[in-house]
């Protein structure tokens, strides 16, 4: 199954987009299907003007769009895709810095996401606590071997793609992970390697 992806192309999408609030919309969308601003501003504790608002600027760049609700009242939204993307190849300053706008709010929700499960991690079932949690490894590679790693990864993670749209195709005592992945090349401050003999 291929998802579908949003391509955000231009340095005024990629700071629309890079917007806590609208970051979760757009997840809330996709992971719970078409809703209200109303429910999702229940869902995120957020206001239902608030929640509007950022729908519409969301709907601007193509992201979310309006869906028939059960009655004329209701106006709910949907995600346009199932996943966003962009260019951080650019050499224009411009998109560089709006990347790197994006990047560190992403990263921003990704650390209070794990700030919650910590919060929280005490109450899980112990073969949850013992399944979750954090690790790292650091390899040496190339350019070219990190692009190729992440392709691997990306792979493994493929293979549940059918059960985001799908519910029917999750086993029982299957839940919704998130797998955050970071490939950050150390800088020459880094720690230095272990000594071998």
């Amino acid at each position: 199954m291929t998802l579908s992806q949003a391509k955000l192309d231009d340095p005024r999408s990629l700071r629309a987009y890079a917007h806590p609030l609208r970051l979760s919309l757009i997840g809330l969308l996709r992971g719970g299907g078409p809703m209200t601003a109303t429910r999702a501003a229940a869902e995120l504790g957020e206001t239902v003007p608030n929640c509007s608002f950022h729908l519409r600027q969301l709907a601007k760049y193509g992201l979310v769009e309006r869906v028939p609700g059960a009655d004329a009242r209701e106006r709910p939204w949907r995600a346009t895709a199932d996943s966003t993307s962009w260019d951080d190849a650019s050499e224009d300053p411009e998109m560089k810095s709006a990347t790197d706008q994006l990047n560190a709010v992403i990263l921003g929700q990704y650390v209070r996401r794990a700030e919650e499960y910590l919060a929280t991690r005490a109450a899980e079932p112990v073969e949850w606590r013992t399944a979750a949690g954090f690790g790292d490894a650091v390899v040496h590679v190339t350019a070219q071997e990190l692009t190729e790693l992440t392709a691997q990864v990306e792979a493994l993670f493929a293979r549940f793609d059918e059960r985001i749209a799908d519910a029917s195709k999750r086993p029982n005592g299957a839940r919704a992970v998130q797998i955050i992945q970071l490939a950050v090349p150390l800088t020459a401050a880094s720690p230095p390697e272990p000594d071998h003999d």
